[in-house]
């Protein structure tokens, strides 16, 4: 699954350990035929950790997954969050980590504030504590390299596999790889944030294999998160913890995410919108794909496709004119056209003409009939003319001027097509009724 997928495996991996001969130890692999294609067998098991349709041919999706960043470790079984097995755990609560050397990309101390904070990750919610050493030989050794860097999993260039880790064990177990082919960062969001690359390789180094979680630290394609704000999900949270226990000496603090349940029946969402034939729904950091090809949607975390977007948004809406996904949070405006951030955007949302008393849109949908954009503010909207830029005069109007019997606050709405080919809006309200969406005709 690296961005350029250079390097499937075939086969069916067993572990080894061979000892070299400057007495360190590394894993082997040994590919074991079962009567189908090892490339199919590697395609049909990627497909199932992820979640998508299992082909077990090099079809779209998988292509495009492929061309995500991702950590180098081998996927696991499917499960939330998993180990590597046969306890392949530290048999002791304090480690002691060393930087070998440092990328050019960061300042050293940067590099090491990143470091710290990634395995501080760990450490907040176990027992386990770490100490830097700058001599001789550490339980992690961490260090940045490029192609065949010493220890026979050689790194890709730029892209693709971004790092990889041993898990817990002597010699290079436990050590983390950083590519240094790659460009890190210490908070941009247009590089790789090293702290977040360190923070899921760590895990490894901890005895974590990889979640098919999406909104997991250990799901393995790299999504940027804020280091500053980062708490370490649930369901990472219950993977260490089953290898080491909680920490004795926890503080109260934050609590950590969980991801939204799509089945559960009182869930609001923040926003729905259509994309390219596809219907998006939106929900804290997350929003799901459906769409005509996969039987059930694909949730994907908002920042993993869009890693400037903003989450938690208030609204969004495909804008025709400009083939783009518009979000919107607060009183700014974000345009992306497939992932790339529309140049001067993020705009202002007084930017369509609405007054600057308007500090946050509720919902918005296109019309693809009229060319008109409607925006939900409280229990009034406004209608915008893609063609014109312009709002329409006299507005806004109260929704239940049009909408028969609507009275409370649209939380959600998109335009669909049903019998006859006649023009409704699904439009979400709080109002528990069981049902997430109320259909109006236009």
């Amino acid at each position: 699954c690296n961005r350029r997928q250079t390097k499937l495996t075939c086969g069916a991996t067993v572990q080894q350990t061979k000892e070299e001969p400057d007495g360190r130890t590394r894993v082997t692999g040994a590919a074991v035929r079962r009567g189908i294609s090892p490339v199919t067998k590697k395609l049909t098991e990627m497909q199932t950790f992820f979640g998508l349709k299992i082909t077990g041919t090099l079809d779209a999706d998988t292509l495009a997954l492929m061309k995500k960043p991702r950590c180098g470790v081998p996927d696991g079984k499917v499960a939330r969050f998993s180990t590597f097995g046969n306890n392949l755990k530290w048999e002791k609560n304090s480690l002691t980590y060393r930087i070998e050397n440092y990328t050019p990309d960061m300042s050293r101390a940067e590099v090491e504030d990143s470091i710290d904070k990634a395995l501080q990750v760990w450490a907040k919610v176990t027992p386990l504590r770490f100490t830097k050493i700058n001599n001789g030989t550490a339980d992690i050794m961490i260090s940045f390299g490029r192609q065949e860097h010493g220890d026979f999993y050689p790194f890709d260039g730029p892209d693709g596999t971004l790092a990889h880790a041993f898990a817990p064990g002597p010699g290079i177990g436990g050590d983390a790889h950083f590519d240094d082919d790659e460009t890190f960062t210490f908070r941009s969001t247009t590089s790789y944030v090293l702290f977040m690359v360190a923070a899921h390789e760590f895990g490894h180094s901890l005895g974590l294999s990889h979640s098919d979680d999406p909104g997991a630290l250990m799901y393995p394609v790299y999504s940027y998160r804020n280091p500053d704000t980062f708490i370490l999900p649930l369901d990472d949270v219950n993977g260490i913890q089953s290898l080491y226990g909680p920490n004795p000496d926890k503080v109260p603090g934050p609590t950590a995410p969980t991801n939204p349940d799509a089945c559960d029946s009182t869930m609001v969402l923040d926003a729905v919108a259509t994309l390219r034939g596809e219907m998006l729904f939106f929900k804290d950091s997350f929003f799901w794909r459906s769409y005509p090809q996969r039987s059930t949607p694909e949730q994907t975390l908002i920042r993993s496709f869009w890693p400037e977007a903003p989450i938690n948004i208030d609204a969004a809406y495909e804008s025709q004119e400009l083939d783009s996904v518009m979000l919107f949070k607060d009183r700014k405006v974000w345009a992306f056209s497939g992932y790339d951030l529309l140049r001067g955007y993020p705009k202002q949302i007084s930017s369509f003409g609405l007054p600057k008393t308007v500090k946050k849109i509720d919902a918005a949908l296109y019309d693809s009939d009229t060319g008109k954009t409607l925006f939900f503010v409280g229990t009034s909207y406004y209608s915008y003319d893609e063609a014109k830029k312009t709002m329409d005069p006299g507005f806004p109007k109260r929704v239940d001027e049009t909408f028969s019997g609507l009275t409370r606050q649209v939380t959600a709405a998109l335009q669909h097509r049903g019998e006859w080919q006649s023009r409704q809006i699904l439009v979400e309200t709080p109002a528990g009724s069981g049902k997430i969406f109320t259909v109006y005709m236009i």
